[in-house]
C-alpha cells in the first residue's frame, strides 16, 4: 500500500487512536478522500471475497453503456440464483423499467435484478464481463477479480485498498449515489406497489450524512460494507470486510464515524497548544 507522509502530530494521533479502535472486521480501510490520507487500516491488502459489494461495479458498467433507463427488463429464469439459492421478492416474469431494476440491485441488493442487468447488457453476459474487466483496469484495481454481477460467487474477490478506488469512482455517478442513499422506495411489481428498503440501516438515520452505501454478505465474505460519509467536514470512505455479524460491522462503522469526528477535535487542540507554546 502507498504510504502517505503525515506530520508528527497527526501520526501520533492516528497511531494512538487506532490502538483504541480495534476492528471486528477482518479487513478495513478508512481514508480522507480529499487528501488521500489513510486514517485507519487493518489488513487492507488481503484478498477476500466481497459479496454484494460487487453490485457497485455492475451498476457502473451498466450506466457506462448508456442504455435506455426507461426500457423494460423482464426477470428471467436465468436470473434466479443457483449458487446460494437466495430468495428474491422480484418474481420471474415481472417486467420493470431498467431504472427500477438498478434501484433494486443497489438499494435492496436484489440478486435477480443484478443478474438481469448483466444479461441484458449490450452484447450479453460475455460483453458485460469484458466491460467489467476493462473497468477494473481503468480504475487500477489490480487485485480484484469479478466473474459474475451479483457477488454470490466466492470467486469475486478484492482488497480494501482496491475497493476504496471503486467506492470513489462509484460516488461520481449521480444515479448510484442517489439510489444507495435512498432509505426506501415503492416499486411496481406486476401491478402492485411493493416497498423495498435499503440494506444499510444507517441510511436515513439521524447523525449520518451518507453519500454512498453498499452492503454485502455471503458465508465466505462475512458482513461487508462500503460507505462514503461526511463527518467533521471531511469526505471519508470506509471499507469494512468480513465481519462476523451485523452488530460487529455496525459497531466498526459507528466507531469510524466517532474517530473521524474526535480526530478533528484533537487536531484543533494540538494546533492550539502549539500556538500557545
Amino acid at each position: 500500500m502507498k504510504l502517505i507522509k503525515l506530520s508528527a502530530a497527526c501520526l501520533l494521533l492516528i497511531t494512538t487512536s487506532a490502538f483504541a479502535l480495534p476492528f471486528g472486521s477482518q479487513s478495513a480501510l478508512v481514508i480522507d478522500e480529499n487528501s488521500g490520507q489513510v486514517l485507519l487500516e487493518k489488513n487492507a491488502d488481503n484478498v477476500v471475497p466481497i459479496a454484494s459489494l460487487t453490485k457497485l461495479m455492475t451498476a457502473m458498467v451498466v450506466i457506462d453503456a448508456k442504455q435506455d433507463m426507461e426500457a423494460p427488463i423482464s426477470i428471467d429464469e436465468q436470473d434466479v440464483d443457483v449458487i446460494k439459492h437466495s430468495t428474491s421478492r422480484v418474481p420471474v416474469g415481472a417486467t420493470l423499467p431498467r431504472k427500477d431494476v438498478l434501484q433494486l440491485a443497489l438499494m435492496s441488493s436484489d440478486n435477480r435484478a443484478a443478474a438481469s442487468l448483466a444479461r441484458t447488457y449490450p452484447g450479453g453476459i460475455v460483453a458485460f464481463e469484458a466491460a467489467v474487466h476493462a473497468k477494473l483496469l481503468a480504475l487500477g484495481m489490480t487485485h480484484t477479480t469479478i466473474e459474475e454481477p451479483t457477488g454470490l460467487s466466492f470467486h469475486n474477490t478484492s482488497t480494501a485498498s482496491d475497493l476504496v478506488k471503486m467506492a470513489s469512482a462509484a460516488s461520481q455517478y449521480t444515479d448510484i449515489t442517489r439510489i444507495t442513499t435512498d432509505s426506501r422506495d415503492m416499486i411496481s411489481i406486476k401491478g402492485r406497489q411493493v416497498e423495498y428498503h435499503n440494506t444499510n440501516g444507517f441510511v436515513g438515520k439521524k447523525g449520518w450524512d451518507i453519500m454512498l452505501s453498499k452492503t454485502g454478505y455471503t458465508t465466505e465474505a462475512g458482513r461487508c460494507i462500503i460507505m462514503k460519509i461526511k463527518a467533521a467536514g471531511k469526505n471519508v470512505i470506509m471499507v469494512l470486510l468480513n465481519a462476523g455479524a451485523n452488530s460487529t460491522r455496525n459497531r466498526d462503522a459507528m466507531n469510524v464515524r466517532r474517530f473521524v469526528s474526535d480526530e478533528k477535535v484533537a487536531v484543533v487542540k494540538t494546533r492550539h497548544n502549539k500556538q500557545r507554546a
